[in-house]
């Protein structure tokens, strides 16, 4: 007797199994990352132009296709689980694999620029743009180095428009969005009479802790460029209250002037000090300089991936 059809064979599985063999979002997988880089779900909402619950949404269906929660919440923030620190770095991979297979589409389709468009914001210690100028003449192909400063706020949106190859700023907030690293560091100097006396050790440069310093009135820039992002964060992480003095200077030469006048302290890099004359200390924090840092940003999925990553190795690594 001939048999019918055979019946389809049914696989009974969990509902946990079925979540996490679905499909995942590449969208999740970057917006996990950047919690675990900033800390925060706001944070990486905010540099993903995403709303909090949207950002909060994708992940929780991540977490649900991987099986785990990634991340615990606090009023701190957001701290990675110990899942989260095994699977991280799997996420890293695998968005950097997708990053350079754009990247090199790019290269090989888009026609062959020779020059990098490099932004630079005004806090920028000289130094490192004269060692990204030189760098760059070592590049393959001659390629030239075309300049541009402005402050931060313009320099990631022409980054995030293309406008821009790669960006040279102060270390003030996380950019998960774009690959970054840190090319250089300069020490922090207090302009005018900080509360104390100060200390010296031998003929350099007079030294003043943290602490004592705070008790100062505290002249600000605009918050544009990154020096007053810096200045509230220092206070704020130590836990020290930040008075400020009524009036904002409109440059960083008016800042030291002001200073100077005995209206207030300011905090300036080293490098952006303007006269000779003008009375300052290096700031330490239990003894240690309390330094700026400077790094380079630029689109994990540029064209010029590879050239950037090398400009960015050589300014680095002088």
């Amino acid at each position: 007797m001939p048999r019918g059809p055979r019946a389809p064979r049914v696989l009974r599985t969990t509902g946990r199994v079925e979540l996490m063999t679905g499909r995942l979002s590449i969208d999740a997988l970057r917006y996990a990352r950047a919690v675990a880089e900033t800390g925060s779900f706001s944070a990486a909402a905010r540099a993903y132009g995403v709303s909090q619950p949207a950002l909060s949404n994708a992940i929780a269906t991540l977490e649900d296709r991987l099986g785990a929660p990634l991340f615990v919440r606090s009023t701190r923030g957001a701290s990675p689980t110990e899942f989260a620190t095994r699977i991280l770095p799997h996420v890293e991979r695998t968005l950097g694999e997708m990053d350079a297979l754009v990247a090199e589409a790019r290269r090989l389709t888009e026609p062959a620029s020779a020059r990098i468009r490099v932004g630079v914001s005004p806090l920028i210690d000289p130094t490192m743009v004269s060692r990204a100028v030189e760098a760059a003449a070592r590049l393959p192909g001659h390629r030239e180095l075309v300049l541009r400063e402005t402050d931060l706020a313009g320099l990631r949106a022409d980054l995030l428009s293309e406008e821009l190859d790669l960006i040279l700023i102060p270390s003030v907030e996380p950019l998960p969005r774009f690959a970054h690293r840190v090319i250089g560091s300069e020490p922090i100097v207090v302009v005018g009479a900080p509360a104390g006396d100060g200390a010296a050790d031998g003929p350099g440069v007079p030294e003043v802790e943290l602490g004592e310093a705070a008790g100062s009135r505290w002249i600000l820039v605009p918050d544009s460029c990154g020096l007053t992002t810096f200045t509230t964060s220092l206070f704020d992480l130590n836990a020290l209250p930040l008075q400020q003095y009524p009036g904002e200077a409109s440059s960083y030469r008016v800042l030291e002037q002001w200073a100077n006048l005995g209206l207030g302290a300011a905090l300036l890099p080293q490098s952006k000090l303007e006269s000779a004359t003008s009375a300052h200390r290096r700031l330490v924090e239990d003894g240690r300089p309390v330094e700026i840092f400077y790094e380079a940003v630029w689109r994990r999925d540029s064209g010029l991936s590879a050239d950037l990553a090398a400009l960015v190795d050589s300014i680095a690594d002088r």
